[in-house]
């Protein structure tokens, strides 16, 4: 019986090595997968806080309407550097006219950005879009 046990044992040497180039690959594509994900998350909490930022200063009337190029700042004066938005038309402001915007209308700020992927293979794409809207009353 200890013969039938040690030559077993000796035929398995290189098991550990075949199981481990098995798994390695799986391995590597969770780990980007789950940073991929952290910096979409990520992105897409700041560009939430921009605009509810942006929808907060185009909606809180002290003396005088902000224009839609002020929100439009302060949006952009909000996000790290790591994300910067473009285009003008990546936030669109709802009322666009400034007089539109009397106590009671609702304010609505859409901020769009895309996310440029470390690692496509993972999702299949290049870039993912991101959209967050904040909707607040002019007050």
């Amino acid at each position: 019986m200890i013969w039938f046990n040690d030559r077993f044992h000796k035929n398995q040497k290189g098991q550990t090595l075949v199981e481990f180039a098995l798994i390695l690959p799986i391995i590597i594509i969770i780990l980007f997968g789950i940073t991929e994900f952290g910096r979409i998350f990520y992105s897409y909490l700041v560009i939430t806080n921009a605009a509810r930022q942006g929808a907060r200063y185009g909606a809180v009337v002290e003396t005088v309407r902000k224009t839609n190029e002020e929100i439009r700042q302060k949006v952009r004066e909000v996000l790290p550097d790591s994300i910067k938005i473009p285009n003008d038309d990546d936030i669109s402001i709802e009322p666009k006219e400034k007089d539109a915007r009397i106590p009671g209308v609702p304010l609505r700020v859409e901020v769009t950005y895309k996310v440029d992927l470390i690692t496509p293979i993972v999702l299949g794409k290049d870039t993912i879009t991101l959209k967050s809207k904040a909707v607040m009353r002019v007050e």
